[in-house]
């Protein structure tokens, strides 16, 4: 169980530590952030590069997400961390890596007749879908479905590898973890997120214990353990720092919104009540990080041009938390306004100029569909600051 202090170490860790490297990164004194924050460089996350590269369900601009290919690519191209993991879990109990509990856009199950009465209309976080549920499957069933690309408009080349890999266990993505940082001679991180938790833990699927039992199993659920772990939910990255010791991050949609376990729980604050600073204060107690929105760190307009950036960055270093926003991608519709070219929707846009200014603004990194294009503007960020 993580204790207090165990939560302060972890911000030392993936806090204040990588905040010194970003103040050099983005032309800062190093003591720019000395006031704000412990300094203590230690630990693993030491070795990190900043800003960080992540592997947003891994190489997902070149295979499709979630799949073990899509995993290694974002390792062969030099992706710091992978984001391994959006953890569903199966009727049987099983932890399974899928964007969403939805599978009908993520794999084949549509061409499987035997599973044509698993369809399914539920109400998931307030939003009614239909589709095919892995929590309607056991583990057996869904090792028979093979992954598909899921914006198929955008990314047409990832459909070559349709019905190439499986779905792949949290578990499996563990030994993969252990298997990559032999064969590489480094270690090798994983980001797993923690996906709909109140609407399983209703189901009687609790998430969280079931992910801190195979972090334990393995060896892997301390300060130290080169597993991040985030959510959407506060709550279950709470509950999860009451189980583990690994570092936690809490994620934030746009400002606006309500985490899902707040509408459940009656709590009235947004996200703009998250981000103040008494809520990244607050955040700060039990966690090391923020994954915001990018809208989060430079709004946009009504045309979709960047605007001035917010205080986010500033007021979460002052709060010794880490800001790992997403989603950076190269395709035109996912880029500001600025940074577009041309109309194709999978065509792509000035992404390098995008990370320019993002980078500018002092993130400690980044998701990204698209791990190389990523570590190449990393190189000219560092070259021309």
């Amino acid at each position: 169980m993580a204790t207090q202090e165990q939560g302060t170490a972890r911000r030392a860790l993936l806090g204040a530590a990588v905040l010194g490297a970003t103040a050099t990164a983005v032309g800062l004194p190093a003591t720019a952030h000395a006031a704000t924050g412990p300094r203590t460089h230690t630990g693993g996350l030491k070795s990190l590069p900043v800003p960080t590269i992540i592997g947003h369900r891994g190489a997902s601009g070149y295979r499709p997400e979630h799949t073990l290919g899509s995993y290694q690519l974002a390792l062969d191209m030099g992706a710091d961390i992978v984001e391994a993991g959006d953890l569903v879990p199966t009727k049987d109990g099983h932890i399974v890596c899928r964007h969403e509990p939805e599978i009908g856009g993520t794999t084949d199950v549509a061409q499987h007749p035997e599973f044509k009465d698993r369809k399914r209309t539920k109400v998931l976080d307030g939003v009614t879908v239909t589709g095919w549920f892995t929590e309607d499957f056991t583990l057996a069933e869904l090792k028979r479905l093979r992954a598909v690309e899921r914006i198929p408009a955008n990314r047409p080349h990832n459909t070559l590898y349709d019905g190439r890999w499986e779905i792949p266990t949290f578990e499996e993505v563990l030994k993969w973890q252990d298997e990559q940082t032999r064969k590489r001679g480094k270690q090798v991180w994983i980001y797993p997120e923690t996906k709909h938790p109140t609407y399983f833990r209703k189901l009687g699927l609790g998430l969280e214990e079931r992910v801190a039992k195979l972090l334990r199993k393995h060896g892997k659920d301390r300060k130290d353990s080169p597993v991040i772990l985030q959510s959407f939910e506060p709550s279950s990255i709470q509950r999860l720092d009451k189980l583990v010791g690994n570092p936690l991050v809490v994620l934030l949609d746009a400002a606006d919104s309500r985490p899902w376990d707040f509408v459940e729980s009656g709590d009235p604050r947004t996200v703009a009540d998250l981000i103040t600073p008494k809520g990244l204060k607050e955040i700060a107690g039990y966690a090391q990080g923020i994954g915001p929105t990018l809208n989060l760190i430079i709004p946009r307009d009504a045309d979709g041009r960047l605007t001035k950036p917010t205080t986010l960055v500033r007021d979460a270093h002052k709060a010794g938390l880490i800001l790992h926003p997403y989603t950076m991608r190269n395709e035109n519709p996912f880029l500001p306004a600025d940074y577009r070219k041309g109309t194709d929707a999978d065509g792509y846009g000035d992404v390098f100029g995008a990370y320019r200014t993002y980078f500018a603004t002092g993130i400690d990194g980044v998701f990204t569909d698209n791990p190389d294009t990523g570590v190449l503007a990393r190189e000219d960020f560092r070259r021309n600051r």
